[in-house]
Formats: structure tokens, sequence, C-alpha cells
């Protein structure tokens, strides 16, 4: 897991992440909600990302990792950009009840690829059906 904003002060020591999924896995079906986490912090633009990294949702290898561990706010657009891999970006933000958040693989600064998308509901983290499931399930 992720050690709280340094923002908020104190010195905590991080319990270990979350298990991986193996990927394709499909985690629709899963609910994570950290009522001590929501007690403690607000909810925001700022901090989301932070408590979406609490939940098993959150691939550690991904590119806003490596900035998260080297102090630089992780949805950093300018870094981000220069990297290549996995990453996660915040597409739409209703605060504080609404957020989403898009894991795509990045090629290069202008090619990105979505992958998957999680949203934070009244701070329940989901990932959301892929469009592909929604048509097979004739919904």
């Amino acid at each position: 897991m992720a050690t709280p904003p340094v923002a908020a002060g104190g010195n905590f020591e991080a319990p270990p992440p979350p298990p991986m999924q193996p990927p394709g896995t499909d985690m629709t079906g899963i609910c994570f909600r950290d009522q001590l986490w929501l007690n403690t912090y607000p909810l925001d633009r700022n901090l989301v990302f932070d408590y979406f990294a609490l939940s098993p949702f959150y691939d550690w290898t991904c590119n806003n990792e490596q900035l998260r561990m080297r102090s630089i706010h992780p949805l950093d657009l300018s870094q981000l950009s220069k990297m290549t891999g996995m990453e996660y970006m915040l597409s739409e933000v209703m605060e504080p009840h609404l957020f989403v958040i898009r894991k795509q693989k990045r090629d290069s600064a202008e090619k990105v690829t979505p992958m998957l998308a999680y949203y934070i509901l009244d701070g329940s983290i989901y990932q959301a059906p892929q469009l592909c499931n929604v048509f097979a399930a004739r919904v």
C-alpha cells in the first residue's frame, strides 16, 4: 500500500502492497473501499491517486509509481509523456463524488492506447466493464 501523502505529516510505515492480479483478470466484480483513509484524508483531485494506489486495481510497476518514488506528483503529464509503458490518468472529475481513472499504455509522447477504466464513486473504487463485455452480456 502507498504511504499517506507527505503533506499530511507524520512518519508512517507502509504495509506491503496488495497482490497484483494477473493480466487479463476480470476485476469488475470487486469493490475497494478504505473507510479509515477516507475518514483521515479528503478525497479530491490532489489525493485521489494516493487513494487509488491502495486498491488491488493498482499496478505497482506503472510509470506513475516510478514518479512517486522520485517524489514527483504521479499524474504529472509533463513527466509521464517522457516515459513509455503503463500509466494511469485522471480522465474525469466531479469532486468530491466521482473520479474516473484510465489505465493506458504509452508508446510515445503522443501515442497512448486506453486499456481499462476505473471509477471512484463516493469513495468506493470499481473497475468499469469493457465495452465488449457489455455487448456480450446483451444489456
